[in-house]
């Protein structure tokens, strides 16, 4: 009786009997088993750059002035100052941990002869939270520089190409009017995508004077202690603020709060959607290697018929025969699984390191475990499903008959 030891031998046996033609068939293994890790790696990164990019809007929520034309609704009207004072109070919103006021409004903004008009706001420091913003060079205000109406803005990339030439270092530190008020640069923001790149935004008490000394907001931003706490803090927010607007029936809101979380559920799903269709595209890389290695094992029976025959003759059992031909199948796809694995994570350690520097936001690509062992246990089920078939042929076959091949 063969064992497994001695079935595992012959099955290398079989192999080596034509490498090229069961290297020919691994290779199709081994790229869809590397392309199932590579393309997941490829998810972990694009998932984890839109979490780094865009998960802080999972915790803010914005109140603005309301636009709704309800009838019976209160007359909509401007959030003050005295909001955003009464919202930064920790016994009137404890899930709130920041609070972030916006005035909008435009100014034309002059240097040396340039002149450029452009959105300004009046904020503090947490905006670049809010808004999803980066100081590219130099720094935002403080809230020190706010409470102390230091006249400093920070500008947006198309403002320094109108008034600088496009060098930001250029306008680090640079006097620039705006309006009847002449500030220092401090900051230029990052550069995206657009009308929001023609923006400078100035300290919320500085930015005043430009807008006749009112104390109107156009919206106020909070952000919340963590995500298990936003419908806390919502919650809170429309308490504040419907006490001071004296609003008694939540249908009739003088404004309007708002969270992005359900747009980034939305990407989210999007995210899933991508993901499950590329791992698609390398499963069916998997099933072609499958049907080479089913391919492979009928033509090694059709050609193995007579040392088939001359086994059964001598005694040797159809249990003894189909576990043969199921290792050398197993043998097959796993040994091309395991490489497909080593070229699969290769090659998405090598995307973790080029991809931030030629794509840079997109994510870098990270090995995922699960990937991993769902990729190879597909490699030997594959070896497993296609070389059944052609071992019952084998095992089926009539020993006088297999004697004549």
């Amino acid at each position: 009786m063969i064992g497994v030891r001695d079935a595992f031998v012959l099955a290398l046996r079989g192999l080596r009997a034509d490498p090229a033609r069961a290297t020919l068939t691994m290779a199709s293994i081994v790229l869809g088993v590397a392309s199932v890790i590579v393309l997941a790696g490829l998810g972990v990164g694009l998932r984890t750059s839109v979490d780094q990019n865009y998960g802080r809007l999972n915790t803010t929520i914005v109140a603005s002035r309301s636009l709704a034309t309800t009838p019976g609704a209160n007359e909509s009207r401007s959030l003050t100052e005295g909001d955003y004072q009464a919202l930064r109070d920790p016994a009137a919103a404890p899930a709130v941990i920041e609070v972030i006021p916006e005035r909008t409004g435009t100014a034309v903004l002059r240097r040396d002869g340039a002149e450029f008009r452009a959105n300004i706001v009046g904020t503090t420091g947490g905006y670049l939270h809010l808004r999803l913003r980066r100081v590219a060079v130099g720094r935002m205000f403080t809230e020190q520089e706010n409470a102390d109406r230091a006249r400093v803005v920070v500008i947006g990339p198309k403002i320094v190409d109108a008034l600088f030439g496009g060098d930001a270092g250029a306008a680090l530190d640079a006097d620039v009017r705006i309006g009847r008020l002449t500030m220092r640069v401090v900051g230029v923001l990052d550069t995206i995508e657009a009308d929001r790149n023609a923006v400078s935004l100035l300290p919320l008490n500085s930015a005043r004077a430009l807008f006749a000394g009112s104390d109107a907001l156009n919206s106020i931003g909070v952000v919340a202690a963590d995500r298990t706490r936003v419908a806390e803090a919502d919650a809170q927010l429309k308490g504040v603020l419907d006490r001071r607007h004296r609003i008694s029936d939540p249908d009739r809101r003088d404004y309007a709060a708002s969270t992005a979380a359900h747009e980034l559920t939305r990407i989210d799903r999007y995210l899933a959607l991508i993901n499950w269709f590329t791992l698609s595209v390398a499963a069916i890389a998997l099933v072609i290697g499958a049907l080479g290695v089913a391919n492979m094992m009928v033509v090694t029976v059709t050609e193995r018929t007579g040392e088939i025959g001359v086994r059964r003759a001598v005694g040797a059992r159809r249990s003894a025969i189909v576990r043969e031909f199921l290792l050398e199948a197993l043998t097959l796809a796993g040994s091309a699984g395991l490489v497909g694995v080593v070229v699969g994570i290769s090659l998405t350690v090598l995307g973790g390191l080029t991809l931030p520097t030629i794509a840079p936001g997109y994510g870098s690509p990270a090995v995922s475990a699960p990937s991993v062992a769902v990729a190879f246990t597909a490699s030997l089920l594959i070896g497993l499903l296609a070389g059944v078939h052609p071992a019952l042929r084998a095992a089926g076959l009539n020993p006088i008959d297999a004697l004549r091949h």
